[in-house]
């Protein structure tokens, strides 16, 4: 029988990562959130989830010491988005310094921190180095990496930093995961049943048109407008894919729709990975800013396995010690 191991989750938002780590075997102690719409997807889709609405800053994970295998989330991305200012520790939205002080509150066995690829930029290579050795010195060993999220089977392409630390017995049992050998499955195929679902009659043309990936989902900030799916590069995009990414909408196409779909909440999330019976609750406008905020499940899984191994063999392997003494 598998062991169980428990998570800490800050941050959580609509679940991506928290979904993804229980398929990755890990049970969820709390999952800490400050967005009501979140709190509310979170309790809607798993009514046991332990959901603690509220700032991170006044979090106290001192409640959980000694019973958390993993610290896990997703600080907001903002300050090292391409998409805003980057004013990365200087911004006010700003949540990493919060992560050494839960690690120490809790003393996690790892630790694991996503977020948007901008934060790898050069121009916060100081940032992240800093973070990495307080870590560090307090008894881990931690990396960063970039991964696409459609290496891992999501349908768009979506880079993400994770940064992964354990305390250090446990390092040397942990490997990064590889890329699936699958390609990632195309807009069209991913989406096609929901794009039918009011049974529009131009839903094969427009299959064949969205033949690739996506392009990352954006619009997850506070400070973006209605919901659309980004700036005006990112709408020509979608434009080739055959979707007008210049809003969301309440439901599928007719069956006599002419012209070019936009995509509903449900839509985006399923880009995102999110299963099919994942409900996003809240308005419009919240609830894509709850999706396109999302840390993909597929990616969340694929880390958060290698955690879980890590954790297991190291435990084994020295409690296999114990009983040879």
């Amino acid at each position: 029988m598998a062991r169980i191991l428990t998570s800490l989750e800050i941050c959580a938002g609509a679940g991506g990562q928290a979904i993804g780590l229980e398929q990755a075997g890990f049970e969820h102690l709390a999952l800490v959130e400050i967005d009501e719409n979140a709190c509310t997807t979170l309790r809607t889709n798993r009514p046991t989830w332990n959901v603690v609405p509220g700032d991170l800053r006044d979090f106290n994970a001192k409640l959980f010491k000694g019973n958390v295998d993993l610290l896990a989330g997703g600080p907001p991305c903002q300050p090292f988005s391409t998409g805003g200012n980057q004013l990365g520790e200087l911004d006010e939205r700003n949540l990493m310094p919060e992560v050494p002080r839960l690690v120490k509150e809790c003393s996690p066995k790892a630790i694991m921190i996503e977020n948007v690829a901008g934060l790898m930029s050069s121009a916060f290579e100081e940032y992240r180095n800093t973070l990495t050795t307080i870590i560090e010195k307090m008894g881990y060993k931690g990396e960063w990496r970039l991964f696409n999220s459609s290496d891992f089977g999501v349908p768009q392409l979506r880079p993400r930093v994770v940064f992964v630390a354990l305390k250090k017995k446990y390092w040397k049992h942990f490997a990064w995961p590889t890329p699936i050998t699958e390609k990632a499955p195309v807009v069209g195929d991913v989406l096609y049943e929901e794009m039918a679902s009011n049974g529009w009659l131009g839903v094969d043309a427009w299959r064949e048109k969205a033949n690739v990936i996506a392009p990352t989902l954006v619009g997850g900030s506070k400070k973006h407008g209605g919901p659309d799916l980004g700036p005006t590069r990112a709408k020509k995009a979608w434009l080739n894919l055959g979707v007008d990414g210049g809003g969301v909408a309440n439901e599928a196409p007719s069956a006599d729709f002419v012209g070019t779909p936009k995509l509903t909440v449900k839509m985006t999330a399923l880009l995102q990975g999110f299963p099919e019976d994942w409900i996003i609750t809240g308005r419009k406008t919240a609830a894509y800013r709850q999706v396109g905020n999302a840390f993909p499940p597929p990616v969340a899984r694929a880390v958060g396995v290698q955690i879980y191994k890590a954790i297991s063999d190291a435990e084994t392997k020295i409690s296999s010690s114990k009983e040879l003494t």
